[in-house]
């Protein structure tokens, strides 16, 4: 029977093509208008994980900042040892300073950056090596004049297919021997790219470069088995006594932690995802309003029809269940189709926009569900209207 009933729907449809498609594309604008906000909700939150992922998993940056009376006051070495000795769960603790310099080599000049970083700290921000190795340590305690450089500098100055290994650069006037190439970090928010800098031992960057003994910033990882707002707090209180500050002083330092920014992000992508489907999705109602306006022209249209087939003995729930096919049938198709728009759309929006494309089956199947229960929804009062006709009213229909 249902085969029968199917095989009817799909007649009338044939019978009405332009009507039947014009009918669907409310369900398929809803469909592909659902699936694209999604996916492209799900990008951008794939995107900023990636960016924030960038600067290391489970890691506290900790950063100086004016104080109430406008000083600013750098941190040194000692608050880097305080921090790794002093708070539990610490697993390294490191302390990072940068300048602006030319690199150059064999004629070719780049603006960049020297970050005088250690091994620790390549291991709290998660830096791999793609080529070469890191600092030894008799390396790191003398700074030595070695370096590590970025991908975007290797592909500046030196020559395609050359090997950077062994070769000697300057940075401003300094000379430096290439040990290595650390692994892509891409960029982070503002545009920055990360993979423009060059690595050297932190004292040398300081002797030879900044002139002095101050930390930029700390890059502090923990172990994710701790809690992260009881070591927060523990790190406040350990910087605001070793700078003194007295009951009621602002902090002149801030502390961020990656794995609540990640939270914080995925949370408000995921709200603001979930509130433009939902808007999106006003347009499937439309799609389904459409759909039961259209099934009671019809069943106005084919009312003697109708009547005919009550008279000779079809039951009601089979005239019933002929026209419910027809309004699922055609909300299936919209969906379909919808499904393919909407994964062309975001495809492209993604590609357009930067952004990688994120494939999620769920929401498809969902989407291609919910259009199905729209057909049910809507079509079942003209199908229901339908079977209940008076077959000797229906016949006398013109």
């Amino acid at each position: 029977m249902f085969g029968t009933t199917l095989m009817l729907a799909m007649r009338e449809i044939r019978r009405h093509l332009m009507r039947s498609f014009l009918t669907t594309v409310g369900i398929i604008i809803g469909v592909a208008a659902v699936i694209t906000m999604v996916s492209l909700g799900r990008s951008v939150t794939v995107d900023i994980e990636e960016q924030i992922s960038s600067l290391g998993s489970n890691v506290f940056f900790i950063f100086p900042i004016q104080g109430e009376r406008g000083q600013f006051r750098p941190f040194d070495e000692d608050d880097v040892t305080a921090v790794r000795e002093q708070i539990a769960g610490i697993k390294s603790a490191a302390g990072q300073v940068e300048a602006n310099v030319s690199a150059i080599y064999n004629g070719q000049d780049w603006d960049s950056k020297v970050e005088g970083v250690s091994n620790a700290f390549m291991d709290a921000r998660g830096i791999e090596m793609d080529q070469g190795r890191r600092f030894t340590e008799a390396e790191e305690q003398a700074g030595a004049n070695v370096c590590i450089i970025g991908p975007t500098v290797m592909e500046e100055i030196f020559p395609p297919g050359e090997s950077p290994l062994g070769a000697r650069m300057r940075l401003n006037n300094v000379s430096c021997q290439v040990i290595g190439v650390f692994a892509t970090r891409g960029s982070v928010g503002g545009g920055g790219d990360e993979d423009n800098s060059v690595f050297m031992p932190l004292t040398n960057v300081q002797r030879r470069f900044t002139g002095n003994d101050n930390i930029g910033y700390m890059a502090v990882s923990y172990d994710s088995a701790y809690d992260s707002t009881a070591m927060t707090s523990a790190l406040v209180d350990l910087m605001r006594e070793r700078r003194v500050l007295l009951e009621g002083q602002a902090n002149d330092f801030d502390i961020v932690d990656t794995a609540q920014i990640n939270e914080t992000v995925q949370g408000t992508v995921g709200t603001l995802t979930l509130m433009v489907a939902a808007i999106a999705a006003i347009s499937l109602v439309v799609g389904g309003v459409g759909i039961m306006n259209i099934m009671l022209v019809s069943v106005t249209e084919r009312t003697r029809e109708i009547g005919i087939r009550l008279a000779i003995g079809a039951l009601a729930r089979e005239v019933r269940m002929q026209f419910l096919t027809e309004a699922v049938v055609l909300c299936c198709f919209g969906g379909l189709v919808g499904i393919v728009l909407g994964f062309a759309l975001s495809y492209g929006l993604s590609s357009m926009l930067g952004f990688p494309f994120v494939f999620d089956p769920a929401i498809n199947i969902l989407s291609f569900v919910v259009s199905a229960l729209i057909g049910i929804i809507f079509g079942y009062f003209p199908a229901r209207r339908a079977s209940q006709l008076d077959p000797i009213e229906a016949l006398r229909h013109e």
